[in-house]
């Protein structure tokens, strides 16, 4: 990896695969910039750890990606963003560096859903751990505390994400099982949040059940643009990001098997180095 102080990419990560739905959206609103991607398949998945195995894996992987240059890390994985962001802001990088900045994807996507609901009744899909961690809750609150908020955990879906198994008919069962169940909380919601950023593949079956009046947000066209304007607001920042359209991709597991999944994620082939923590 190029450790030249010139090369200050934005790091992404992801406990494995689903951030890179987020970095391809990024990539597409960012075409400029350098940007460093870290899965850290070898310890995935991270939905059913505890609070402080998640805290501690998330800093481990943010510190290697500053070790490589970025000073903006990306956390492009909810159940990291929800379990593990809020300590990293406010205690470890006033520790390390005050000038770093490290972000989630819980909050873009907050501090818009208010935007798309008319009924005010809106439901989330998430792994187990995000849904524990009630970290939509209190975002969304903040923002749009008006807003009914109804949260779904679907912990078969991210393996048969990775499995590929998208039009196998027991993804349907288990795709409207979780529909089925979160409209028994309430008919009226007619905005949902994809609170996993490996759900966009399964878009396609989802919408295949969900009703027609209601919207999908997933989150990387989002989170890109949060960043973009981000940058926009804090030119301090986006002067330091190198800008040589350079991407490089990090695995803590093997790369043949992360190259072969990660292009269904990322849909194009992929490259990645490894690297151990």
């Amino acid at each position: 990896m190029n450790q030249n102080k010139t090369y200050a990419p934005i790091g992404v990560f992801d406990s494995g695969f689903g951030g890179l739905t987020v970095l391809k959206e990024l990539v597409k609103t960012l075409p400029d910039c350098d940007f460093l991607y870290l899965g850290d398949n070898a310890r995935a998945p991270y939905g059913s750890r505890s609070f402080e195995t998640v805290y501690e894996y998330t800093l481990e992987c943010v510190n290697a990606l500053f070790d490589q240059g970025c000073e903006l890390v990306i956390l492009a994985c909810n159940t990291a963003s929800a379990k593990a962001l809020r300590t990293i802001q406010q205690i470890d990088l006033p520790k390390k560096d005050p000038h770093k900045r490290v972000l989630g994807v819980i909050r873009p996507t907050s501090e818009i859903v208010g935007h798309y609901s008319k009924s005010k009744h809106i439901g989330i899909f998430a792994t187990n751990g995000t849904v524990l961690s009630e970290s939509y809750l209190i975002e969304i609150e903040k923002f749009f505390p008006e807003l009914n908020v109804y949260q779904e955990a679907c912990p078969m879906w991210v393996p048969l994400i990775e499995n590929n198994e998208l039009d196998n008919i027991g993804t349907d069962y288990f795709v409207k099982k979780h529909i089925d169940h979160l409209f028994s909380n309430s008919k009226q919601i007619d905005t949902i949040i994809l609170g996993c950023t490996h759900y966009p593949l399964l878009a396609p079956v989802i919408l295949k059940f969900l009703p027609k009046e209601v919207t999908l947000l997933t989150q990387g066209e989002i989170v890109a643009n949060s960043l973009k304007d981000y940058l926009a607001r804090h030119e301090e920042m986006n002067k330091l990001i190198s800008k040589n359209k350079q991407l490089h991709f990090l695995t803590t597991d093997d790369t043949s098997q992360f190259d072969e999944k990660a292009s269904i994620f990322f849909g194009s082939s992929i490259h990645s180095s490894h690297i151990s923590l």
